[in-house]
């Protein structure tokens, strides 16, 4: 699987930007995971009180909630990246707001100050509401996943890191 991360600040235009690739990836016949990293304390999908709440407070170390749409499998803790690409089979996974795991990444930004404080050596494009702005930022091409698809997925392709279960990081 090929896996790259896509980051930023809120409003910058990361889920359009994903939104797209995904659609433009599956158009090229790949087929396309995702992993939303939140960064909200108190987000959690199991609310207080509820069967699977209770279900994990008696001990449980594992609980699925399984609904007529969808399977939900919770775990008591943060996993890292390598631990969840394991569940993965897909040609591409996108990270979202994910910056602690070494992939290449698409920093998608409002405005040029943003670019500043959230650059990265791993960034090969930048993308975002900056690309109303900007066509280059320094070396980097800024291309808007709204305007130029095709371009921005070409660029994915070739700069999405390989990546297997077996590897070491």
């Amino acid at each position: 699987m090929k896996v790259f991360s896509v980051y930023g600040y809120s409003m910058s235009g990361k889920t359009t930007t994903i939104e797209c690739l995904i659609k433009e990836l599956n158009k090229r016949n790949y087929t396309v995971g995702t992993v939303k990293d939140i960064h909200y304390e108190e987000f959690a999908i199991d609310t207080i009180g509820s069967n699977t709440d209770r279900h994990r407070k008696a001990g449980a170390e594992l609980v699925t909630a399984r609904g007529l749409y969808e399977t939900d499998i919770l775990f008591k803790e943060r996993l890292p990246i390598p631990e969840i690409l394991k569940f993965y089979t897909q040609d591409f996974v996108i990270l979202e707001g994910v910056t602690d795991f070494d992939v290449p990444r698409i920093l998608c930004a409002s405005s040029t100050e943003d670019v500043k404080k959230r650059m990265n050596p791993s960034v090969f494009v930048l993308s975002g509401v900056i690309s109303n702005e900007l066509s280059c930022y320094e070396k980097l091409p800024v291309i808007s996943a709204i305007k130029d698809i095709e371009k921005l997925t070409d660029l994915v392709e070739k700069a999405a890191k390989d990546w297997s279960p077996y590897d070491k990081n």
